[in-house]
């Protein structure tokens, strides 16, 4: 349908629809069509604030990776549920708003330092320890976000962060819990353990067994719906090749390049804060003091580390190192710039306090010669060249692809070779243009799979867009019982024999509890493994015996141990026999001071999320 009506977009068809629209206009007013569509861009709303579409994406997105790098080889994209995806991402972003909310109206603030601070010393954005411009747009590329968006998501995950951490400190326990804590967390048992290993081998499946199985589970044994794709590539780099530079072109570039070369000169400096406890005439009192000193003879670097305020550079003598221009603040630059080297300057005002500012060196800029940058500028200017036609390419492809019923046409028009793709599921393929979760989706979309349209453009990177269509659509099948046969048996020896040794072992623990079998050192033809003083987190014991261990009643005597059991992933059955519960000594004043810090924050991330559901409650929310 969607085909049909591109196909007629410029005919009597698109008259018709236009006519239609402006007659609901006049029969109904505009109001009644821009409620039906003022929500068209939101997923929802809280208490008035918009989620909006993009967001929601956003953060879909953002959890399918997550769970992708939680899981590594393990995850199958096939299992995730769109659906709960969407709605889990969408109730994290109310949950969010809702915060935020709380957050400004607790009077919650921070300062844009403070978020440039963060930004500088987050080490996915540094290179060889230092922020580079470069690897922050490019980790923001990936992840979707613009630079001021990503700020804008900075600040508020601080602002969360201090209502959460506002919330834990004013958390407590009492002595009493700690010490009740302490004496669980320390406690120790002893046991043993008798283990009636799963032996698959020795099971029997017939094929009459398989064939019931293969029957009553047939939903189970299906191939994945899959498709197959033909598709256009364009290429940034296809368009180097096309372009040329003019000379006057380069060296008007290597002008402009080495015009921008600055003087780099080397600070230390002395800084007395102004804040809430030093005023602005304390501060610079304090100043006019060590510049008298100074004035007496007394070394600047030494200085600098006994009274700086600035503790990043105070333990270095106040060394700030080389910077240019529109580095400092300016009344500090203006300062700078006006010394001479070695010279210290007279008090100077900035927005942090008062500084003394001693110019240590100057570095004159060193112009390369033109051969050693012509080839850097080259590059440069058939970049230029080269992204304006990547871009005009890649609007004629969305357009000739919107136009175009199949795509041998946009094709032809951009030079392009129609490809084909390898079979794949919902889950992607392993590789190329299949591996990317925006064709995944788009190769799924109704408008591409249903309606058999040509998907708008999708960019890979910023260097490569594609154009899908579905080729091939080959919808879940039922597969034939010699495929599964294998899969089928060993998964039923695996169960028979599991349930065996299951049988077997509670016999067994049914018999020692009521007497009829006694106890022996030897049980079923092995002994038991005993255990003494075992910790909750004891190395050397699969996790699952623990857990159930722990579990346990404590036995009413000496002579009087109490049976449990747990099954093992691996089918085996193991009988648990604790024989006593050892209570440990009290805990020193450290392990008091180690679990109340623990006792505390658990309390206080309980105490968040009553009052997220608090938030909840009262609030408004609506879901589009």
């Amino acid at each position: 349908m969607l085909q049909n009506i591109r196909d007629n977009s410029q005919g009597w068809i698109a008259k018709t629809i236009i006519g239609v629209i402006v007659l609901l206009m006049a029969l109904t007013g505009f109001d009644a069509i821009f409620r039906a569509t003022s929500h068209s861009q939101d997923a929802a709303k809280v208490n008035g604030d918009e989620v909006t579409q993009t967001e929601l994406g956003q953060a879909v997105e953002m959890q399918r990776r997550q769970l992708a790098q939680q899981l590594g080889k393990d995850f199958d994209p096939a299992l995730l549920d769109e659906k709960m995806l969407r709605d889990s991402a969408l109730k994290g972003l109310i949950d969010r708003k809702l915060l935020l909310q709380g957050a400004h109206d607790s009077k919650f603030a921070f300062s844009e330092a403070a978020i440039d601070q963060l930004l500088l010393q987050t080490p996915e954005f540094q290179v060889d320890g230092k922020f580079n411009a470069e690897r922050y747009d490019q980790v923001l590329r990936q992840l979707g976000y613009g630079r001021l968006q990503f700020r804008q998501m900075m600040a508020d995950e601080m602002l969360i962060g201090q209502l959460r951490a506002g919330l834990a400190a004013s958390s407590f326990v009492t002595d009493d819990q700690v010490l009740a804590f302490a004496r669980l967390e320390k406690q120790t048992r002893d046991f043993a353990t008798l283990t009636f290993k799963a032996d698959p081998s020795a099971v029997q499946i017939s094929d009459a067994d398989i064939k019931a199985q293969y029957d009553q589970h047939a939903k189970e044994f299906m191939s994945p719906e899959q498709v197959v794709l033909d598709y256009v590539e364009l290429k940034k780099s296809s368009f180097f090749d096309q372009v040329t530079v003019k000379d006057e072109d380069l060296q008007a570039a290597y002008k402009k390049e080495t015009a921008n070369l600055v003087e780099q000169r080397r600070a230390a400096h002395i800084l007395i804060e102004v804040n809430a406890k030093t005023t602005d005439a304390q501060a610079k009192a304090k100043i006019e003091e060590v510049q008298a000193r100074l004035a007496k003879g007394e070394d600047f670097a030494k200085l600098a580390k006994e009274v700086s305020q600035d503790p990043g550079s105070a333990n270095n003598g106040g060394d700030l190192g080389y910077a240019g221009p529109g580095v400092y603040d300016p009344a500090f630059e203006k300062a700078l710039y006006s010394l001479n080297k070695d010279q210290v300057s007279a008090p100077v005002r900035s927005q942090f306090g008062w500084h003394l500012i001693k110019l240590l060196g100057v570095e004159a800029p060193q112009a390369p010669s033109f051969a050693s940058l012509k080839e850097k500028l080259t590059h440069d200017l058939k970049d230029q060249q080269v992204e304006q036609r990547y871009v005009e390419a890649a609007k004629k492809l969305e357009d000739s692809s919107f136009e175009a019923s199949d795509l041998a046409q946009p094709a032809q028009e951009l030079g392009l070779k129609v490809q084909t793709s390898k079979p794949f599921g919902k889950e992607g393929g392993s590789e190329g243009v299949t591996a990317n979760r925006a064709v995944v989706t788009a190769a799924f979309s109704q408008e591409v799979l249903q309606d058999g349209a040509n998907s708008s453009a999708i960019e890979l990177d910023p260097e490569t867009t594609v154009v899908v269509r579905v080729k091939e659509h080959h919808m879940p099948e039922q597969l034939p019982l010699e495929a599964v046969a294998p899969a089928i048996r060993a998964q039923l020896a695996k169960q028979h024999a599991s349930d065996d040794m299951k049988s077997k072992g509670e016999a067994l623990i049914a018999g020692l509890r009521d007497g009829k079998i006694p106890l022996a050192t030897t049980q079923n033809g092995q002994a038991w493994k005993t255990v003494e003083a075992v910790t909750r987190n004891q190395e050397g014991i699969d996790p699952a015996e623990l857990q159930a261990l722990f579990r346990m009643a404590k036995p009413q005597g000496k002579d009087k141990p109490v049976y449990g059991s747990v099954t093992l992933r691996d089918g085996s059955f193991v009988v648990l026999r604790l024989n006593g519960v050892n209570e440990a000594a009290a805990p020193s004043d450290e392990e008091k001071a180690q679990y109340r810090r623990f006792l505390s924050s658990r309390v206080g991330q309980q105490d968040f999320a009553a009052y997220r559901k608090m938030l909840e409650a009262k609030a408004k929310i609506e879901k589009y």
